[in-house]
């Protein structure tokens, strides 16, 4: 199976979190485009500020790979106004695919009306602007319920306000892997929480982030129903190696 047009290439370390230099991060992300630009990878998926310089690349070299960014990364708990402006200007630079995270903590709250309200209106901008867009529920931080009330609430949300051919551009996903887990808890996408997920979130589609390591794991993840790849190690799960980076 080819499975490069599953795989999301991610690398969203700021320079403070990789331990190196602002001028050292911006290389390594300029070789992570380059990379899925050369590998045909389905998307480079970036921080924010980075977005122009792929779109740069990508254009430049004809590329097909789509750019994806992350937005009220990575907690979730930025205002609605705030997320809806990280959001239009990730647009207005060239972005494809918009990964939002939803207040996860306030839905475990029971602010449910709040993050309905946040999912409709980030929905509502990225279709309107004919975007894809992915809201990240960070699985590790939820218990089994949760992560079947959140997938649904997200389900809910869409399908009562959104026509049934845009079902397919919004994406529930499992996790940031910037969560920090306990006792070496898995922080990214496993097999019992994906089934969660794809069970609840029907008709809309999952996206697995973090936890992939091999190319099995990651054709498992396809045979489940899974139809996007989160991973830092796209190149080395394609060709059959073993990552061992936690996302």
């Amino acid at each position: 199976m080819d499975i490069k047009q599953y795989l999301d290439s991610t690398y969203l370390k700021t320079a403070s979190q990789a331990g190196v230099t602002k001028a050292a991060n911006l290389e390594i992300v300029r070789n992570c485009i380059q990379e899925a630009i050369d590998e045909k990878f389905k998307l480079i998926m970036i921080r924010p500020e980075m977005v122009k310089l792929a779109k740069e690349m990508i254009t430049a070299q004809h590329s097909k790979v789509d750019i994806g960014t992350v937005i009220d990364f990575p907690e979730g708990n930025g205002t609605l106004e705030a997320k809806l402006k990280e959001a239009a200007q990730a647009i207005a630079d060239g972005a494809d695919d918009l990964d939002f995270v939803v207040d996860y903590e306030a839905f475990k709250r029971g602010e449910t009306e709040w993050v309905k309200q946040q999912v409709l209106e980030g929905t509502k901008l990225g279709l309107s602007h004919h975007k894809v867009v992915k809201w990240i529920i960070e699985v590790a931080a939820l218990n089994d319920h949760q992560i079947v009330q959140l997938s649904a609430l997200i389900k809910n949300v869409v399908v009562a306000n959104f026509k049934e051919n845009q079902y397919d551009f919004v994406f529930v996903k499992s996790s940031t892997g910037f969560y920090e887990t306990e006792n070496n808890k898995p922080n990214g996408a496993t097999v019992p929480t994906i089934k969660l997920m794809l069970e609840n979130s029907f008709p809309l589609p999952v996206k697995a982030a973090g936890g992939v390591r091999t190319y099995e794991e990651a054709v498992t993840m396809i045979q489940l129903g899974v139809k996007r790849i989160g991973t830092s190690s796209a190149k080395v799960i394609a060709d059959g190696g073993v990552s061992k980076n936690e996302y």
